[in-house]
């Protein structure tokens, strides 16, 4: 197979070639791309990282290090990956490089026309039947994919951090995106130990964050009414979303607890007090101005030192340890309401 950028015409057939996605091109390798990176080269995928700056590959490896090592510890992976990962590992500055990928993930910027930026580059160095998959929460892949060369290669993948742990990944479906790219990036997220959720439409925010937004914004809102303090907020959500959430979803929570007939019943006299509005909530906006950017500088909702923010990645990351193996797929029902 060829990986020659010139070559003209896109072949969907060639997509599930087995010498698809043997090497996988991140381009990009902040929090989310290196992530991905110590994912890949985890399940034992070649990776050409991509990176402008050398102190951005160098805070990658010490990840990637760190991360293989928790892959050992609570996976049981081959203890062999602390010797082998580097010699599948291809750091670059340079587009060039993607030429030999089977696959190209883009982590930038949550921004449309930096990723559009990185698009051009990267559709000048691969073949038209190489898929790209954008890192994005919340960017529409139908707009994304707008103006490429081959729109039917571009989907999005949403990955979640701590990523060599979780099980989460959103693979998302663009207008123009084929059946045939789709259904590799499945086997891919497979491959790589993850349980995909397919988003078939493209909407704003897709699956997760759009649940998580409603939640986050109504939090904010109680806040602002003088409901209760923030870690009121934070307490209750935890003692009771948190009993459940790592077994089942709010469908199936709901027929737990009374189902459709109970909540319906309920929903009719909450729903309509519900914060519905389109605008940032307040207390996120006046934080964002003054760059609070949580446990990465220190402030966020709550305030932390060095040593605080270092602990509350332990704990997440250990956290995410020991639910993993909770977040297996449950028996499906013999029927599914619709």
């Amino acid at each position: 197979m060829t990986n020659k950028a010139h070559d003209s015409e896109y072949d969907p057939e060639r997509v599930s070639s087995a010498e698809r996605g043997t090497t996988v091109g991140i381009v990009g390798l902040g929090l989310l791309g290196k992530g991905i990176a110590t994912c890949l080269l985890g399940h034992g995928l070649r990776v050409v990282g991509l990176a402008r700056r050398s102190a951005t590959h160098r805070e990658a490896a010490n990840y990637i290090e760190q991360g293989i090592e928790e892959l050992i510890e609570h996976a049981d992976f081959d203890p062999a990956l602390r010797e082998t990962w580097r010699a599948r590992c291809t750091p670059t500055d340079d587009y060039k490089s993607l030429s030999e990928c089977g696959f190209v993930i883009e982590s930038v910027a949550e921004d449309f026309s930096v990723k559009q930026s990185v698009f051009d580059r990267i559709e000048s160095e691969i073949g038209p039947d190489v898929p790209i998959a954008s890192n994005t929460s919340a960017l529409p892949i139908s707009r994304l994919q707008q103006s490429r060369r081959h729109p039917e290669r571009f989907l999005g993948m949403h990955w979640a951090q701590p990523v060599h742990a979780a099980r989460f990944l959103e693979i998302i479906r663009g207008e123009q995106t084929s059946d045939a790219v789709m259904d590799f990036a499945e086997q891919l997220g497979r491959l790589v130990g993850k349980s995909p959720s397919i988003v078939r439409k493209d909407v704003p925010g897709f699956i997760v964050n759009r649940l998580g937004y409603a939640v986050h914004r109504e939090a904010m809102h109680l806040v602002e009414l003088g409901v209760a303090d923030i870690e009121t907020i934070d307490r209750a959500y935890r003692n009771a979303v948190g009993m459940w959430s790592t077994l089942c979803g709010p469908f199936r929570w709901m027929d737990l607890n009374g189902g459709p007939a109970m909540y319906a019943q309920g929903m009719s006299s909450v729903l309509g007090d519900l914060c519905t509005s389109p605008e940032v909530p307040g207390l996120a906006q006046r934080l964002a101005e003054e760059n609070a950017r949580g446990i990465v500088n220190g402030r966020g909702f709550y305030q932390y030192t060095e040593e605080e923010s270092a602990e509350w990645r332990r704990r997440l990351h250990e956290r995410v340890w020991q639910v993993r193996d909770m977040l297996t797929d449950a028996p499906e029902s013999p029927e599914v309401q619709t």
